[in-house]
């Protein structure tokens, strides 16, 4: 059975998040730039940046054929219009659980724009009736990333040994995670 397609759009406190669309490929492409160096300890992809604007809009491409077939959906994150960061639902935890990935521009650090996307995927990702819970993840010297599932509600699973695909990571994988009952009992 091909998985239900999560939700590519997601409004709330000021806060749009959908899907890139090609024609976003120019304002994705400025706000990854500007941010490179923000994003370059904690984020693998960054190591394949800058990419050339074509090559951008391949991967926007990309990014639709997975969410059309029942994949991951990747959404950028706007405030007025801005791209103020970017996210996602990922299906890496089998078939009844989706992670939540996210990163913020660094024009927009601080201001709770990641935790309110994170809260509103979580949303959307039970809106979704197969699945059961939400992990998010992050490299133990992420202090920032670790904020955001916390301030959340979730539930601190655990760490285990991770390849090191960023220069700031030590390797461990810290594990959140957030039920449906849980969630929707305390939203």
């Amino acid at each position: 059975m091909k998985p239900s397609r999560l939700p590519d759009t997601v409004e709330g406190d000021d806060l749009m998040l959908r899907r890139w669309r090609v024609d976003d490929a120019e304002a994705l492409d400025r706000a990854v730039i500007e941010s490179i160096d923000h994003l370059r300890p904690w984020m693998p992809w960054v190591a394949a940046e800058p990419l050339g604007i074509e090559q951008r809009r391949a991967l926007i491409l990309a990014w639709e054929q997975a969410w059309q077939a029942g994949g991951d959906v990747v959404v950028g994150v706007f405030a007025d219009g801005t791209v103020v960061g970017g996210a996602g639902l990922h299906r890496r935890s089998g078939p009844y659980a989706v992670d939540i990935g996210y990163w913020t521009h660094v024009d927009f650090v601080g201001l709770g724009y990641a935790t309110t996307a994170a809260r509103l995927l979580t949303d959307a990702a039970f809106a979704v009736d197969e699945i059961h819970h939400v992990d998010i993840h992050h490299d133990k010297a992420n202090e920032a990333s670790r904020a955001i599932p916390r301030r959340l509600g979730y539930r601190f699973v655990g760490e285990r040994p991770d390849a090191v695909t960023a220069p700031a990571e030590l390797g461990v994988d810290c594990t959140w995670r957030m039920d449906r009952r849980r969630w929707e009992a305390n939203p």
